[in-house]
């Protein structure tokens, strides 16, 4: 979701610089290895245990007060709408809520399929989410391709056994080495239905 179909870089490092800064911590650091990951894995490196979940429920708070500057990634409008509703989900490392606030922010509807941080006990780079999104959506994973932009959804999406197609929206292409094929957005992909399923075309 972020990173992919919206772009909330905007109001993820507003929340984490100020979180950063009300506990005397590198934002810099913190946000070189948050995107694409729980809220919990990220503070957790940063954090001893006995505060994680405080530290958790205060980002949380943060992160629902506003969602200012989320916008869709270019072409993810055109890309979801060829695209019939059984055929695709969203596996987040966002809460649900957060992700549906997100979601209503960029103007992108929520699909029929959707795995936030509470469906999963193993977030990414683990592969949990996608195969449940897989099994959900009644398709095997390595028949899948995934949309990611940080390193841990890659390797999610890899270990999964799909294909993993990557923006350099959050992080720098050098990092995205992993993925089947980087893109810079979806203006230039095309879907169309092969009989069997879809036919994805990057230029």
């Amino acid at each position: 979701m972020d990173g992919t179909l919206i772009d909330s870089r905007l109001p993820v490092e507003r929340h984490w610089r100020r979180w950063a800064s009300s506990r005397g911590l590198d934002a810099d650091a913190i946000l070189r290895v948050a995107h694409g990951r729980r809220t919990t894995e990220t503070v957790a490196e940063f954090l001893p245990a006995s505060e994680i979940a405080s530290a958790v429920a205060e980002l949380d708070a943060l992160e629902l007060s506003d969602s200012a500057g989320t916008t869709a990634i270019p072409g993810a409008h055109t890309l979801l709408a060829s695209l019939p509703a059984h055929a695709w989900a969203i596996v987040t490392s966002a809460g649900r809520e957060l992700a549906g606030m997100r979601l209503a922010a960029a103007g992108v509807a929520p699909p029929r399929t959707m795995i936030t941080s509470e469906e999963v006990t193993r977030g990414k780079p683990d592969p949990e989410g996608f195969l449940l999104a897989a099994r959900l959506l009644g398709v095997e994973a390595a028949k899948c391709v995934v949309f990611e932009d940080a390193p841990p959804g890659i390797a999610a999406g890899m270990a999964a056994g799909a294909r993993v197609v990557a923006l350099p929206t959050t992080q720098p292409r050098e990092r995205l080495a992993g993925a089947t094929v980087i893109i810079e957005d979806y203006r230039a992909l095309r879907i169309t239905p092969d009989g069997a399923g879809w036919q994805i075309e990057i230029p």
